[in-house]
């Protein structure tokens, strides 16, 4: 699958409650380092790329989660992929940032 695709990922880790924002923003941290175009929403983080590289920002997301203290995560992923063209964020929001 070489075509853009968007992945959505909500990561919840089992962690002291005063501890889940802070090692969620680790793993946010971790997609921002990656590159990828993403948007952080209220549920999830919204990404667009190939599916390897997204899947691998998933993966080292839930690492660094791990390594910031949680014991267990729930992660949900959601994906729009289209066989023969790009998935884009822009597509689907672009007139609302204009609001």
């Amino acid at each position: 699958m070489q075509h853009k695709i968007n992945l959505a990922l909500q990561i919840i880790p089992q962690v002291a409650s005063e501890k889940v924002y802070a090692v969620v923003d680790e793993a946010i941290a971790v997609i921002k380092a990656s590159g990828v175009p993403y948007r952080v929403c209220p549920f999830e983080t919204v990404m667009e790329g190939s599916y390897d590289q997204l899947m691998e920002v998933a993966r080292q997301a839930q690492e660094v989660c791990f390594k910031a203290g949680a014991s267990q995560l729930l992660v949900y992923i959601k994906m729009q992929i289209r066989k023969d063209e790009d998935v884009t964020m822009e597509e689907k929001i672009g007139k609302y940032d204009a609001e």
